[in-house]
């Protein structure tokens, strides 16, 4: 049982280029570099169906669809600015992992730090109640 474990472990280890759980890639690009830009755009998108996951690791049905896009249009020669404007325009802003900051996104950009500082104002408080409850 522990081979079994260790031989899985170094088999996930292994792969230093492509993360074990990276969905199979059907119509790869036989240049190394054009591979490279294509597997970098995809760790970019984010699957719809999966949401947390980019459509590189993603193995749901709509995520290999957008693979194949993707590298069609880069076989047509398309810039990576053109292809995520391309992707933008069909999708919307939540097929890109890191959405721009525009006004439409600000609690999303801004919500982790208006949290922290709801915490520290509470902390501030009970810190406060609790310092006039002794004197």
């Amino acid at each position: 049982m522990k081979a079994l474990a260790f031989a899985l472990l170094m088999l996930t280890a292994a792969a230093d280029s492509v993360p074990a759980w990276a969905a199979p890639v059907e119509d790869a690009f036989s240049n190394p570099a054009t591979e490279a830009r294509s597997r970098a755009l995809q760790r970019q998108l984010r699957c719809l169906v999966c949401q947390g996951e980019s459509i590189d690791e993603s193995g749901s049905p709509f995520a290999g669809d957008v693979r194949h896009l993707v590298r069609q249009q880069i076989a047509q020669g398309k810039s990576d600015a053109q292809i995520e404007d391309f992707l933008v325009a069909r999708y919307g802003d939540f097929i890109l992992m890191k959405p721009p900051v525009q006004p439409n996104t600000w609690l999303l950009w801004l919500a982790p730090f208006l949290v922290l500082g709801a915490g520290g104002a509470v902390a501030a408080l009970v810190v406060k109640k609790a310092a006039t409850r002794r004197a």
